[in-house]
């Protein structure tokens, strides 16, 4: 149980809320944001007293029941109740480190994808695996260290390599929204992986951005569905973009694709053809 982190997280939906958001009167002009203690506490079913203590990071763990309840008043989404029974520490427990192995029918399937750039992303973004197209549509992961490979650390910190930042996505700023939010998430789940925690440490003192980002206690948005390349071949490539969740070890299969006959279709095979050097957004 992360006493203070979930104090924090209660604290964070409660003040978001607004009286008329959960059927209460506004009523006189509030000194601070959001509902009162005693509000969440009435409508949680439970007394107060342990309620200010939950914030305070001084309440014992929470049951299963409590937990339900503070969910409903609050209005979390399913994704912020799982992030809020990760906090209490009443979620299925995890290993202490996340996964960075690619099962071998990942990996040959990858190969198999016809037209379509794919790559496995582990729980802190890295890279863990990818198909020749994939390469070139962003860049030649093999030919780059294994710690430039982590997408949060290039979206914040950028490149030493003078590339465009993020392959020239169109979404950036929501990618690196949703970055923060996954690494969150992640963090409860991988509390001592030296790698999760010094990746946040690292992109809190880095970057401004992830820091003012990671203190909304976001949890998750909605899931991006198409996204634009600006390629230095090919020019603008608009993808389907798919994230599918390899539940057994965290990570995630990403596919880019593109409707047969379309313009991005057809830039997509031109890269199949000039494989991983066409991905080099140094030029």
């Amino acid at each position: 149980m992360d006493k203070q982190e979930l104090g924090a997280f209660l604290r964070s939906r409660r003040e978001r809320l607004r009286p008329e958001d959960v059927g209460l009167p506004s009523g006189p002009r509030r000194r601070t944001p959001g509902l009162r203690r005693e509000e969440v506490a009435t409508l949680a079913h439970i007394s107060t007293e342990y309620y200010v203590r939950l914030e305070q990071g001084r309440a014992p763990r929470p049951s299963g029941e409590v937990l339900a309840g503070i969910a409903d008043a609050l209005r979390l989404t399913d994704a912020e109740s799982g992030h809020l029974h990760v906090l209490a520490g009443t979620a299925p427990s995890r290993t202490a480190l996340h996964r960075r192995d690619v099962r071998p029918s990942i990996l040959a399937l990858i190969e198999r994808l016809p037209q379509t750039a794919a790559m496995v992303v582990s729980a802190a973004f890295e890279v863990l695996a990818w198909n020749d197209l994939a390469a070139a549509l962003m860049e030649d992961f093999a030919e780059i260290e294994p710690e430039d490979r982590n997408l949060a650390r290039l979206a914040f910190l950028g490149s030493a390599r003078g590339e465009a930042p993020l392959y020239g996505v169109s979404d950036a700023a929501a990618f690196r929204h949703h970055v923060v939010m996954d690494l969150r998430s992640a963090l409860a789940r991988y509390p001592s992986d030296p790698v999760v925690t010094g990746l946040v440490e690292e992109l809190r003192e880095g970057s401004a951005e992830f820091a003012r980002l990671w203190e909304r206690r976001d949890v998750r948005a909605a899931a991006t569905l198409t996204k634009t390349f600006r390629h230095p071949v090919v020019g603008e490539i608009a993808v389907d973009c798919d994230s599918l969740a390899l539940t057994d070890r965290d990570q995630h299969l990403v596919l880019y694709s593109a409707p047969p006959g379309s313009r991005a279709a057809e830039a997509l095979a031109l890269l199949n053809v000039l494989g991983a050097e066409a991905g080099d957004y140094r030029r």
